[in-house]
């Protein structure tokens, strides 16, 4: 039988960090929280829109200032936070035209990616708990990881590459995150989720025509962003999911359908690729994890 949020233990107590919880996945994923008597804390670089997100939510919801694109941010939003029990790694850019952050890394990798590897380390000394990272069925979508060239210094960019190659990274990192902490005897752990395809605003933002049809295509492919975001309540919420297993839907090739074991591609469980895109993050990020 399928899973539903309505399976969710009470939250009463726990708090949750949510990156991009302003719309989308994030938002609705709050709404359930919340619900279920959890603190959420929305994490998001357009505050303003949060708050009026957060008004409409009955609970105990926050809104903090936390921009992904500006390593800066990253670095006050560790500095003011709290002990808290959950980090869910939900926000994201999909098929952007080319651009860099504040810190000169392509965007779609140093939102995604980059700044959830730094939040997460300079953060996991006050999480009780898990991290949750969203990665995609996307991830499949890239050849390869260019670990040589993460930052798009020497090789043309393509908007539907950078999008896979930035999602496998997500993936990548939730399991080696998992096996530092496991290795070091923490009780802690990292889950890799990932929604299927729903008609969010992840699909309006490419500025190309496709922003004007792409949610009417996706809705008959895809699932509802209620829907889309069980995957993510279920390794949040759930008392004891296993770790090891990459959480999503696997209807239709997976965009849609219940929560299940879901498969991934043979690059994603590459453990020496892994390390090295790990390597490469503390390198790029100046952030090194303490276990």
């Amino acid at each position: 039988m399928a899973w539903k949020p309505t399976e969710l233990p009470d939250q009463t107590g726990r708090t949750f960090v949510i990156t991009g919880a302003n719309g989308g996945l994030g938002a609705e994923t709050t709404k359930v929280l919340a619900a279920k008597g959890a603190t959420v804390v929305m994490a998001c670089r357009n505050a303003a829109k949060a708050e009026e997100v957060a008004a409409a939510i009955p609970g105990d919801v926050r809104v903090a200032a936390l921009d992904l694109a500006d390593l800066s941010s990253v670095r006050a939003f560790a500095e003011r936070s709290d002990e808290f029990d959950v980090l869910v790694n939900n926000a994201g850019l999909m098929n952007i035209p080319f651009s860099r952050t504040a810190d000169g890394f392509e965007t779609q990798f140093g939102v995604n990616h980059l700044g959830h590897f730094a939040l997460t380390g300079l953060l996991l000394d006050r999480i009780r708990d898990r991290v949750v990272t969203l990665a995609s069925i996307a991830h499949k979508q890239t050849p390869k990881l260019w670990i040589d060239d993460l930052n798009y210094e020497n090789r043309r960019y393509q908007r539907n590459l950078a999008y896979a190659q930035a999602k496998l990274a997500n993936l990548m990192f939730a399991r080696e995150l998992q096996r530092r902490l496991a290795e070091s005897g923490s009780k802690k752990r990292s889950y890799a989720v990932h929604p299927g395809v729903s008609a969010t605003d992840l699909f309006a933002r490419t500025e190309t025509p496709l922003d004007r049809v792409s949610k009417p295509f996706i809705r008959l492919i895809g699932h509802a962003p209620a829907k889309a975001a069980h995957s993510t309540l279920f390794a949040a919420g759930m008392p004891d999911p296993d770790p090891d297993i990459y959480w999503g839907p696997t209807r239709l090739f997976g965009s849609q359908g219940p929560v299940q074991p879901s498969p991934s591609s043979k690059l994603s469980k590459n453990p020496e690729l892994q390390r090295r895109l790990w390597t490469e993050s503390e390198r790029m990020t100046g952030v090194t994890y303490k276990f």
